[in-house]
Formats: structure tokens, sequence, C-alpha cells
């Protein structure tokens, strides 16, 4: 349950902690990073692609937290 709630906040944070696909999350986590950057930059001088963008970054994260959950259900 770590791993997916890392993951839905940080995309390959869960990942990373929970010992699977260890490169993967690293460039996973430094793009989030980016996009966030991104997407805050975004906010105030593109209000209808910052709620684009939240949007599909929600969408991911989700997508990201259900596969570390199951993931790490399948290692138990």
């Amino acid at each position: 349950m770590l791993a997916a709630i890392l993951n839905f906040f940080l995309p390959g944070l869960g990942y990373i902690v929970a010992g699977q696909r260890n490169p993967l999350g690293f460039l996973w986590l430094a793009g989030v990073i980016g996009l966030t950057i991104v997407e805050f930059g975004i906010r105030e001088s593109e209000p209808g692609l910052y709620w684009l963008m939240f949007g599909s970054v929600l969408v991911m994260n989700t997508a990201f937290a259900i596969d570390a959950y199951r993931g790490t259900k399948a290692a138990d």
C-alpha cells in the first residue's frame, strides 16, 4: 500500500521503495519532477492548459499507483 501511495504522489518513488523497476523508477521520478515544474509554470499564464495537464497527470498518477499496488501484491 505504501508503494501505491508514494507512486500516486511521486510516480517512480513507490517502485524504488518497493525495490521494483529501480532504473525506470528513477527515470519516472525525474520526469514527474520536470512535469510538476512545467505544470506550476503554466498555471497562471495558460489556465486552460493547466487544467488539461492537471487532469492528465492525475490519470497517470492513478495508473502508476494501481500498477505499484498490483506489483507488490503479486510479489507477496
